[in-house]
């Protein structure tokens, strides 16, 4: 008698061992979204670098390092003493060729000059008008405006310098938007399209994101890199972004919502994937499926499960295919998580 119930104790140990104790998992649905990634550079909306269009003296800067400028605002005047003699002498040409036209004209209507003298003085007057029309263009030259508002570079050259033609007198940039450009992989481009919503965030602010909208995409792939580039416009009204810094830019597309397990219920055997399905009298099944993308420990199943099933979520290693488990939980995943392609 005490041998037959030693006996039977260790029968049911062993079935206890049979049993290893697992956590039970929920399939549920989540929202998913795939992500492209990519690292772009900031430009200006628009910039211009302003520089003088003739070697001549500097006579007067007008604007502060850093300052904010409006359209059409007198940045700097260079000296054009020589052409507003020139303007005074080609203005006094014009006028006395006026006037001599003005009395060819009266003799010839009392028969005393001919049509080609008259012609002849026509052809001068022209002349001197349009000397005096160079002389107000060289003049205007030497007036340096901004073309649009923006705001000012930081100030290299001074009042009274003489400067070269081609020398930077200063860089007017619009940064009310920012135009981010960055490259996407030929193989993502049907992913993105000309609207679709971007997220940026940039190392100086790495809490803050900027969200804008992509704007443009470039007709030709780069056969060096293939790769496309693409253009997103981001408002800057607080004017935290500045040309030339580096932004790393994700793009969200395919939202849609599917089956979703726990990262430690999938298991891999080469290219194939597999989860223990928990059936009837807790007895499981190696069940083949299809992954999709995965963040924060979720894992979107594109085939083989739906929501509602019970699998193994942890402890797949103690099990094997029509074993029998034990189980704690279930813990179902969350159905309001959201996850992404990294």
């Amino acid at each position: 008698m005490i041998s037959l119930a030693s006996c039977g104790a260790g029968k049911k140990e062993g079935d206890a061992r049979q049993a290893p104790l697992v956590t039970a998992a929920t399939v549920a649905s989540a929202r998913f979204i795939d992500r492209i990634e990519a690292v772009g550079s900031a430009r200006a909306n628009e910039q211009v670098t302003l520089s003088a269009p003739v070697t001549q003296r500097i006579d007067r800067i007008n604007f502060e390092d850093g300052g904010f400028v409006a359209q059409g605002q007198v940045i700097a005047v260079l000296a054009a003493g020589q052409q507003n003699a020139q303007l005074a002498d080609a203005r006094a040409r014009a006028r006395e060729a006026e006037q001599q036209l003005a009395r060819l004209s009266a003799l010839k209507d009392r028969g005393f000059a001919t049509n080609a003298s008259v012609d002849a003085q026509i052809a001068a007057a022209a002349s001197a008008r349009a000397q005096a029309a160079e002389a107000i263009a060289s003049i205007g030259d030497r007036v340096i405006r901004a073309p649009f508002a923006g705001y000012a570079s930081l100030r290299t050259v001074s009042a009274g310098a003489v400067v070269s033609a081609g020398t930077e007198i200063a860089t007017i940039s619009d940064i009310s938007r920012i135009k981010l450009d960055f490259p996407v992989p030929e193989t993502m481009l049907s992913a993105v399209k000309p609207g679709q919503t971007i997220e940026a965030r940039a190392a100086a602010y790495p809490d803050q994101p900027f969200r804008g909208t992509i704007a443009t995409i470039d007709p030709v792939v780069d056969p060096a890199t293939r790769s496309v580039m693409v253009r997103a416009v981001l408002p800057n009204g607080d004017l935290r972004l500045k040309p030339g810094m580096l932004l790393t830019v994700a793009i969200e597309s395919g939202a849609r919502v599917a089956p979703a397990v726990p990262e430690p219920a999938i298991i891999g055997q080469g290219a194939d994937r597999f989860v223990f399905l928990i059936g009837e009298d807790d007895v499981v099944k190696r069940t083949p499926v299809k992954v999709g993308v995965r963040r924060d420990g979720m894992i979107e199943i594109t085939e083989g499960l739906k929501p509602g099933q019970k699998i193994v979520g942890e402890g797949v290693v103690k099990v094997a295919d029509g074993a029998k488990v034990r189980t704690a939980g279930p813990a179902a995943a969350k159905p309001t998580q959201q996850a992404s392609a990294e």
